[in-house]
């Protein structure tokens, strides 16, 4: 059985190398490139002759473009920050080759952020659906929290996913929730959705006690707590951009 890894990238010269190497062993590597400006290109190059660019049309349409150019009758699908361990890289093959092989499967996620592994927060296990066979798969969503829907049976793995989101400090993270903020409040825009201060209030109120306590973000330190406020603040920031749409303080393309 042969498998293909697909990955969507921009402006990812500090963490696709170690991305690439990570799945090195593929029969197929197929990267697909949002115009970065950087030297993403050139190294994507250095592992894979299957290199493409295309204009940004959000992340289930990219995806569902990589997945169109893969060959592989298995896909793995990776973004440019992760990393396959040794461990899953070894069950992937061996799942591939299995006559028992279900249609899809969950792989844990560990995040690497603010100088330590997190192990709560709701980083962890955050098992994500990114292997599955590449004829019963497709990718939906909107602007925002794309999934893959696979047709028939998923199961579980034990090896897991090395992810380095945000370039493992505040100032990205901050610049990933300005960004998502955006599109989810766009999206709820269109969906009909109102502001309500009420909302304002107590929606990042409840996020953080979620991620601090129920997700047990204390026990990650001073990350967790990180973790926690930021994910209070992309709720905030997500209600004050949904405000601003219907007040027209700020139209579709200038948020």
């Amino acid at each position: 059985m042969t498998i293909s890894v697909c990955i969507i990238c921009f402006n990812e010269e500090p963490s696709i190398k170690r991305c690439l190497e990570s799945v090195a062993w593929a029969d197929e590597i197929v990267v697909v490139d949002s115009m970065s400006r950087d030297r993403t290109l050139d190294i994507a190059r250095q592992f894979t002759r299957s290199v493409h660019q295309r204009k940004w049309t959000g992340y289930a349409d990219q995806k569902n473009y990589a997945l169109s150019l893969a060959s592989g009758e298995w896909v793995l699908s990776l973004d440019a920050d992760e990393e396959a361990t040794v461990e899953l890289s070894r069950e992937i093959i061996d799942i591939a080759n299995s006559k028992e092989a279900l249609e899809g499967y969950l792989i844990p996620r560990r995040s690497f952020y603010q100088g330590r592994w997190i192990k709560h927060s709701g980083f962890y296990p955050d098992r994500q659906l990114r292997f599955f066979r590449r004829n019963k798969a497709l990718w939906t969503g909107k602007r925002v929290h794309e999934k893959v829907h696979v047709e028939g049976r998923v199961g579980f793995m034990k090896g897991e996913i090395l992810h380095y989101p945000y370039g493992g400090i505040l100032e990205g993270q901050l610049a990933t929730v300005n960004s998502f903020s955006t599109l989810m409040a766009l999206d709820l825009h269109e969906q009909g959705k109102r502001f309500h201060l009420i909302l304002l209030l107590l929606r990042p109120f409840f996020k953080f006690l979620e991620v601090y306590f129920l997700r047990l973000g204390l026990l990650d330190g001073i990350p967790g707590l990180i973790i926690s406020v930021t994910s209070a603040y992309a709720m905030f920031a997500r209600y004050v951009k949904l405000r601003e749409l219907e007040q027209g303080l700020a139209k579709r393309s200038s948020l």
